[in-house]
């Protein structure tokens, strides 16, 4: 009778559960955030070229600090927005396989050293 030949199982289905929680959590806890700001910034920036607009932020009512506060606001809505998308795009990219047809690590075993 002959020995079979050892087949190998097809590889396991990559869990993308982890990632996926975590582009979930960033996009709650980055994007949302992000986007608020965005609006903010872009609204504070607007009302600052208002001619006679009651303007106060943080008790000022110069139209430059509503300027520079919406300019930052939307430079920081940005960069919080581009969290999640960077998160989803490392996480959830697939993995290379490599490119040896022998399993890693090799089925036989090693010869004792000397």
């Amino acid at each position: 009778m002959e020995n079979p030949v050892p087949v190998t199982p097809p590889p396991a289905p990559a869990k993308k559960t982890g990632p996926i929680i975590a582009t979930v959590v960033t996009a709650l806890l980055c994007g949302c955030p992000g986007l608020g700001g965005i609006c903010w910034g872009g609204l504070s920036a607007i009302i600052s070229f208002i001619p006679g607009a009651n303007i106060d932020i943080g008790g000022s009512s110069d139209p430059n600090t509503a300027l520079m506060w919406g300019i930052g606001s939307l430079c920081g809505g940005i960069i919080f927005v581009a969290i999640p998308v960077v998160v989803g795009i490392v996480t959830l990219k697939k993995k290379k396989e490599p490119k040896t047809g022998e399993p890693f690590p090799p089925s036989e075993p090693l010869p004792p050293a000397a």
